[in-house]
């Protein structure tokens, strides 16, 4: 039942104005009883001088019984909700105009006869009812006399048993009636504003929960409906909540494409690795088991030929499993480069002498071009080696008999352009997209003569991505391929 905000607010309002209501109502009823004991106790401020300067109450410490029955009758026709108390100095009552067997106390405490003959009380003053001990009511007081010894006091109780008995009908007079039924009214109409208002305030954040239940059950960010207000001057928490939560939304939902993505690059990975594997294993497994079973039969130059494929092969499985344990270091969130100041022109030559008797093999020209004054590179050397020899390895790999290779540097701003260039077959160009991929060889038959593991220019990407840098590549069919990146350079001005 109080699931929802709205019915927790409005049961809280309607809790608070009744709360409310019955404090000003008994405020209210308060108020209007000490207000009216308080005229009324002004109005008969001199009511018990007056009374003993009439009458001779008490002479030698003895009641004048005659003066005080001709009082008492009198106030009976005159205002019977007077009660009068004669009481000695010590405040025990001598005499009363109660009927036989009312009263009920024998002392009056003397602490409010004291008060009020003080200039400091506060109007109105209460004082012991001697008829209900339990309640205090309005009084005046005389001394008597008035001057001389005390002889005792004349206590005047302003508002009687009658008195109490025309306020409880007074409670029911029409005007209080009218005055309760207002408050009453008034207090319905605050809560039914009360309800309104909270309605109006969180109708949006109804629909913000029930957007979030939305998502929750599996609805895309861009069917959420949220509203939100144009002028940010008006906007308040909700709109940034709900703000917040629909980047937060998207967010999810773009890591949630991600993982997906990370997934299905993780299964078609695991995939190329055990077809990768299987094939050098298997190729490993036959030539050994053949070798096992012809073992007496086998001609030197057989067995010879056997190890020299099984060796080979054995070389194919542990580059694929040095480049997987590369790339899954690069991957790794400790991996990041190690800067240093060096010569890129030097590294060049260094990695072009370890291709050249490769490239003597296969009649291919490798030469490289420096352009302008070349400042010293400022990266990670190992890796920059790593990505230079995949690519120079690959060209080699894809270059045919008679052709040429060129590694190109040259200054570019505050960066040194690095291009390796070859004039082999090209790469289509709907390919050209795919060729970073991991496991991407264009010879979709899977017999690679080359041994690679088709991990060399995905590992070559991640290093320069480790730099923050890109690499680009331009080919076309029969006229070559340009792979293009960027190295961080020093300047002698630079710090």
């Amino acid at each position: 039942m109080l699931q929802s905000l709205y019915a927790k607010l409005a049961t809280v309002l309607l809790g608070l104005f009744c709360v409310t209501g019955l404090f000003f109502i008994s405020l209210t009823v308060f108020s209007t009883e000490m207000y009216q004991s308080e005229i009324n106790q002004k109005l008969n401020l001199k009511l018990a001088e007056n009374i003993i300067s009439e009458k001779l109450l008490l002479k030698n410490n003895r009641i004048n019984e005659e003066a005080l029955k001709e009082i008492f009758h009198m106030l009976m026709v005159i205002n019977p909700s007077i009660e009068l108390y004669l009481l000695d100095p010590r405040g025990r009552i001598l005499a009363y105009s109660a009927p036989p067997g009312k009263v009920k106390l024998k002392h009056v405490d003397l602490k409010v006869v004291h008060s009020w003959f003080s200039e400091n009380h506060i109007f109105p003053l209460r004082g012991d009812d001697p008829r209900n001990p339990d309640k205090k009511k309005a009084i005046t007081i005389a001394r008597i006399p008035k001057e001389g010894p005390l002889e005792g006091y004349l206590y005047v109780i302003l508002g009687g048993e009658i008195y109490d008995g025309v306020m409880q009908k007074l409670k029911g007079s029409y005007i209080l009636q009218v005055s309760f039924w207002a408050i009453i009214a008034a207090i319905l109409f605050a809560v039914l504003a009360g309800f309104i208002v909270f309605a109006f305030l969180t109708k949006r954040l109804t629909r913000l929960a029930i957007a979030m239940d939305a998502f929750k059950s599996g609805s895309m960010t861009g069917q959420i409906q949220i509203s939100r207000r144009a002028d940010p001057i008006l906007s308040d928490e909700i709109d940034r909540l709900g703000e917040t939560f629909l980047r937060m939304a998207k967010h999810i939902e773009t890591q949630m494409q991600e993982i997906q993505k990370s997934d299905t690059l993780r299964r078609e990975l695991v995939a190329n690795i055990s077809h990768d594997l299987r094939t050098p294993i298997a190729t490993l497994q036959g030539y050994i088991e053949t070798m096992l079973i012809k073992k007496d039969t086998l001609a030197p130059e057989e067995r010879t030929s056997y190890l020299q494929n099984a060796i080979k092969h054995c070389e194919r499985l542990n580059k694929l499993v040095e480049d997987l344990f590369e790339l899954a270091k690069l991957d790794s969130s400790e991996t990041s480069p190690s800067y240093e100041l060096f010569s890129l022109s030097d590294l060049a030559q260094d990695i072009f002498q370890k291709f050249e008797l490769t490239a003597e093999k296969k009649n291919i020209n490798m030469r490289i071009d420096i352009e302008g004054d070349l400042p010293f590179a400022n990266a990670d050397i190992g890796l920059i080696e790593r990505a230079l020899e995949n690519l120079i390895e690959n060209a080699i790999c894809y270059t045919p008999a008679g052709g040429s290779i060129y590694l190109k540097l040259s200054p570019d701003n505050n960066d040194i352009a690095v291009q390796v260039i070859d004039n082999g077959p090209g790469i289509p160009e709907e390919e050209l997209p795919n060729i970073f991929n991991r496991f991407y060889k264009l010879d979709k038959s899977g017999k690679d003569p080359s041994g690679h593991s088709g991990l060399g220019l995905a590992i070559t990407k991640r290093i320069l991505e480790l730099h923050e840098r890109t690499i680009n590549v331009a080919s076309s069919l029969n006229s070559g391929t340009t792979f293009t990146f960027h190295i961080p350079s020093h300047r002698p001005n630079q710090p």
